[in-house]
């Protein structure tokens, strides 16, 4: 069998869950098992000094890539194919669904749900920039769907929500996300404990979006201190525009002395297991979402979760949580509440999510990843 020489495009890698992936299963990848000879990586350099060096990497830092995002769809558009070819690429693996490349064979990676799901366009008024963007975006992805060679989704969700909209695709597969080991290690010395002398601290990673529904987060802790429950909140991740105008103004309304609710800005991945460490229940409240990483990782990190029954939500944590109505404050306080009445349901709920959880590790989706790219090469008619 022929030694592969495969492209990886990182050129829009920018968020932290796109970086995280590309760094799992570069680390957990195995040369010998997939018969590929070599892997080039092109990327922006700050992303390229984030990925180990190994013997088979190449890593390319194209000027273009620096610059602005015109910049950088000209290169993918017009350069990329042939820089491809330069180093006789055999498959190129593009992390960005939305790519202008044209190269053959493809495998695209669909990373984005925003422009599928459906009532999420309705957040940003019927004529806006952001609204004209995702619908751009919907379009350039079902384009590079359909001209592809394969198309990894996240989720079985994500994969018929998405071909509903692009068509039946021929060859796709569901690789799921992994979660970093520094997650795992605060299990062992969990306690779940809900005695009426406690304060409950709940926990909510995410930036602030229409979508993330924080401000009825905010309202259903409020809910809860009413009936004489213990109970704050923290919510990780920051945030601008409307969204954000309606977490502060809930926050004026339910908490204006700043007694229960804590918003911090960005957290690095890296140190988001000390907070889930000192937190006692995890709240994610998403109602769109590809794959929600920050979910799995509170579930491996031994946490009892009340959840959006939304999206794929339900296909990741299955039995190991309870579900509420994301924009229904009511329903969320009641999934909470029922947690913290049940100390031993709580248990439970944290034992299922934790073994759940531990399926989603980067060397499966790296081995998964690989395997269907070179699969793909394998059945790719070249004539």
């Amino acid at each position: 069998m022929k030694r592969l020489i495969v492209g990886i495009d990182a050129s829009r890698n920018r968020s932290g869950g796109a970086i995280a992936h590309l760094r799992g299963i570069l680390e957990e990848f195995l040369p010998e098992r997939h018969g590929i000879h070599e892997i080039h990586i092109w990327s922006y350099e700050k992303l390229l000094n984030m990925i180990p060096d190994k013997p088979w990497l190449v890593k390319h830092s194209p000027t273009a890539l620096s610059k602005t995002l015109g910049g950088q769809l000209l290169w993918q558009a017009f350069s990329l194919s042939k820089e491809c070819k330069k180093i006789k690429c055999d498959i190129l693996f593009t992390t960005d669904a939305s790519t202008l490349s044209r190269f053959k064979p493809m495998v695209v990676l669909s990373q984005d749900m925003l422009s599928y799901e459906p009532g999420v366009m309705s957040n940003f008024g019927f004529i806006s920039k952001a609204r004209l963007r995702l619908w751009i975006i919907l379009y350039l992805q079902n384009m590079a769907f359909r001209r592809s060679s394969g198309v990894i989704f996240l989720t079985n969700y994500a994969s018929k929500v998405i071909q509903n909209s692009s068509g039946l695709l021929k060859n796709t597969t569901v690789v799921n996300h992994g979660v970093d080991d520094n997650f795992r290690t605060f299990m062992k010395n969990r306690i779940i404990s809900f005695n009426q002398e406690k304060i409950i601290k709940c926990l909510y990673i995410s930036n602030t979006a229409m979508y993330k529904h924080q401000w009825n987060v905010i309202r259903a802790i409020a809910i809860l201190r009413q009936q004489g429950v213990s109970i704050t909140l923290t919510l990780i991740g920051g945030g601008y525009g409307r969204a954000q105008e309606l977490l502060q103004k809930e926050i004026r309304k339910s908490d204006p002395r700043s007694e229960f609710v804590r918003q911090l800005p960005f957290v690095p991945q890296h140190e988001l297991p000390v907070y889930l460490a000192e937190s006692d229940i995890f709240v994610f409240a998403s109602s769109c979402e590809n794959m929600p990483v920050t979910l799995i990782e509170a579930m491996v990190s031994g946490l009892p979760i009340a959840c959006s029954d939304r999206g794929p939500m339900p296909e990741i944590l299955r039995d190991g949580g309870l579900y509420f109505d994301p924009e229904n404050p009511d329903s969320i306080a009641l999934a909470i509440k029922n947690i913290v009445d049940d100390e031993s349901l709580a248990k439970e709920l944290a034992c299922k999510a934790n073994k759940y959880g531990s399926e989603y590790f980067w060397k499966r989706c790296s081995t998964e990843t690989f395997s269907f790219i070179t699969d793909t090469f394998e059945r790719f008619d070249f004539d």
